[in-house]
């Protein structure tokens, strides 16, 4: 599995070049800033990107606009963001043009390689790997508003782990209740929120959150 990395940390991005390395994974590249990333994602078309939200030469943004532009440009392009914080503006962009595997984790909430490794695995799969504080803050602003003020707080509690990428299996799992609890719960969801349930986790979940992005 080919990836192409963005970090300017040096330490940082050595340290991640050998754990991937460590697990199998080829480095097409890894890069420093922006424009490197840009051009690496053009002309290497690696199976995943794993990318730093901020990189030079603009230390703002740089590193989630080049992946947005490389997933225009390569529809589906699986992307795993890094960030220490959470950019809600492009973070919602990302998840919401409903191609390919994305992923948004926050570096101080990532515990072990394993963790890690699994995350850019399930990522360059088309799935979703989504710290559970990115979720709450991208759902945050709209939980009280319609349609989502229109879900139970235990539909809201679903949503969320959807949002995660997990399936209905691992949502009972988490909430202690059957597989067919969930599932009614999320065919209330999906038509509460006016959307077409789908067999693919993934796209269930851009979905909601594409949709999410839409709403007043």
């Amino acid at each position: 599995m080919r990836v192409v990395l963005a970090e300017d940390l040096f330490l940082l991005r050595d340290g991640l070049v050998r754990m991937l390395e460590a697990y199998d994974f080829e480095i097409a590249a890894a890069v420093e800033s922006g424009p490197e990333l840009t051009k690496a994602l053009a002309e290497l078309t690696p199976d995943v990107a794993v990318v730093d939200v901020r990189l030079p030469p603009s230390h703002t943004d740089e590193g989630l606009q080049c992946a947005l532009a490389a997933r225009r440009a390569r529809p589906g392009l699986p992307v795993l963001v890094l960030s220490q914080h959470v950019e809600q503006l492009y973070a919602r962009e990302l998840l919401a043009d409903g191609n390919g595997g994305v992923g948004y984790l926050l570096k101080d909430r990532v515990f072990d390689a394993e963790q890690f490794v699994d995350a850019v695995r399930r990522v360059a799969a088309g799935g979703t790997a989504m710290d559970p504080v990115v979720i709450q803050q991208l759902l945050a602003r709209r939980a009280v508003r319609e349609p989502l003020g229109g879900l139970t707080p235990r539909e809201l509690e679903v949503l969320e782990l959807m949002a995660q990428g997990r399936s209905n299996a691992a949502i009972a799992a988490q909430l202690v209740v059957t597989e067919r609890a969930i599932a009614k719960h999320t065919s209330n969801i999906f038509t509460k929120l006016d959307l077409t349930v789908s067999d693919d986790d993934n796209r269930r979940v851009l979905a909601v959150l594409a949709y999410l992005d839409r709403a007043p």
